[in-house]
């Protein structure tokens, strides 16, 4: 008898369905086609086991199990449920008349339990394009599929509940979510805030230009100076996802395990923090099977380099590209993938090899000549993608014991957001713009017209500096940054020249 169940493979942040195809005939054997990877070839212990102990078994007939499209890979272990149901199906076990309605995924264990799964949430929606009545998968994952509105989630503990739906028509509890509800009731703010930090009022200054406009920032300073402090309160002043960033990055984490159990929908920003040891693959995505790298993950939050010259040149480099295109594409010899990977970069590195400026107080100095070999570790290419650079110096005693509260991330979070929509109405016919930092030249030529006095300034900035066109660009974006922040429609002199000043890592700016 043959029976047909569905289930369905992610492939980059899609899903594509699957049809598994039981044939249960007269023989003895079991042959699984379809290209499955090893974790779907050793599927038949766990579902023999699985089976076993809730009463039923895998007869001994000549089972064909075909999954089709047989020339798609398929990986994973999340086609035991699928397959044990369709071999109980095939097999006249159970009655299943409507289970061709439903998309069924989940890992088993030996006694019938279910283990979350990855690729909820995008499976849920290709379940619901393609008009499926339902989806059965682990309770681990109902909530995250459930996002997903006109489609029936239902989230299962052990396989005796599924067999019970199909066989013996007892009800499955849906899962059931308001998105919108769910989403803006977890618009809490990170454990982190800018009242914590004491002094360093000028890089902060600097923190809300960047979160502003979505500027890429590298923070240059001794140890101790509160570069990683800053940093990691950088996502409690951006503004709040939308539901659509949201949706966003939470398929993206999806694809790759990452969303918590039990939860729906990602509302913070994701902070990705990876080690300096990274390789190049781990941090914009791949593999013979690709799967989304750190770059991906830090989609429409931020990605923190620790340490900048620690890394190995080569990972740096392969930054270059997803920085202007806002999205990374694999290719391999019979496919592509293309993950998104807006997001903001912030960069943190000590000034020389021993952490120190050129300061003859210092525990261990650095010559010039160190620091500037230490530095030119970091490309030229690479610096000039990254709009804001600043200094970072120690915080003096009087401010560190100073017990006053400074200005929380609340409030800067208003301004940083009023600036936001300065630009989301600006980029509101745009596809590809939704602020600063991201426009193209056209933009940047249509919304940073600068007056004669402004443009004097420039020519003079950019030819004492040396500075790159891409520079020019990076300063004409942070100056219409500095502009919305006030509320002002025209760049004046004062936005140019505070701009020019956070180009502070231009080879020939730094060291005087």
């Amino acid at each position: 008898m043959l029976k047909k169940v569905f289930g369905s493979a992610v492939f980059g942040v899609e899903a594509t369905t699957v049809t598994v195809e039981v044939n249960v005939d007269k023989g003895i054997g079991y042959h699984l086609v379809g290209l499955p990877d090893n974790a779907i070839k050793e599927s038949n212990y766990r579902i023999a086991a699985a089976l076993q102990n809730n009463g039923f078994k895998i007869p001994g007939k000549k089972i064909i199990i075909n999954m089709s499209p047989a020339d798609l890979r398929k990986e994973g272990s999340a086609y035991d449920l699928t397959l044990a149901l369709g071999i109980l199906a095939a097999s006249s076990q159970i009655k299943a008349d409507d289970i061709e309605d439903y998309l069924i995924m989940g890992e088993l264990s030996l006694d019938g339990g279910l283990q979350p799964i990855k690729g909820a949430l995008p499976i849920a929606i290709k379940a619901r394009e393609e008009g499926y009545k339902g989806f059965m998968l682990p309770m681990q994952n109902a909530k995250e599929a459930a996002i997903v509105d006109n489609l029936k989630v239902y989230g299962i503990d052990n396989i005796k509940q599924v067999i019970d739906f199909f066989d013996k028509d007892i009800a499955l509890e849906e899962t059931i979510i308001d998105t919108r509800e769910e989403f803006y009731k977890n618009l809490d703010f990170p454990e982190f805030d800018f009242s914590d930090v004491k002094g360093q009022e000028s890089i902060k200054r600097c923190m809300e230009i960047a979160a502003a406009g979505g500027h890429n920032v590298i923070l240059i300073g001794p140890p101790g100076a509160g570069k990683t402090m800053l940093a990691k309160r950088l996502p409690s002043i951006l503004p709040p996802m939308t539901l659509q960033e949201a949706l966003e990055t939470t398929k993206i984490h999806s694809v790759v395990g990452r969303v918590k159990d039990n939860a729906g929908l990602m509302s913070q920003r994701p902070f990705r923090s990876p080690h300096h040891t990274i390789s190049d693959v781990a941090l914009v995505g791949g593999g013979s099977y690709p799967q989304p790298g750190e770059i991906s993950l830090s989609h429409n939050g931020v990605l923190f380099l620790d340490e900048l010259p620690e890394f190995k040149r080569g990972v740096l480099e392969v930054l270059r590209q997803p920085l202007e295109d806002r999205e990374v594409t694999i290719s391999r010899a019979k496919f592509t993938v293309t993950y998104p990977s807006s997001f903001m970069l912030v960069a943190s590195m000590n000034p020389s090899p021993s952490g120190y400026f050129n300061d003859p107080d210092a525990p261990v100095t650095s010559s010039p000549a160190e620091m500037q070999r230490y530095l030119s570790k970091i490309s030229g290419p690479l610096l000039d993608r990254i709009d804001i650079h600043i200094e970072v110096t120690p915080v003096p005693f009087e401010k560190l014991a100073d017990e006053r509260k400074s200005e929380t991330s609340v409030e800067i979070r208003k301004r940083v957001t009023a600036a936001r929509e300065l630009q989301t109405e600006r980029f509101k016919d745009s596809d590809k713009v939704h602020y600063n930092a991201q426009m193209n030249t056209k933009y940047i030529r249509k919304h940073c017209k600068l007056d004669e006095a402004s443009m004097q300034l420039l020519k003079v900035a950019m030819e004492k500096l040396n500075l790159s066109a891409r520079a020019y660009d990076r300063i004409l974006k942070v100056s219409r940054t500095i502009a919305d922040l006030e509320g002002v429609e025209n760049i004046s002199g004062n936005h140019i020249g505070e701009a020019i000043q956070y180009r502070s890592l231009d080879r020939e700016g730094w060291l005087g």
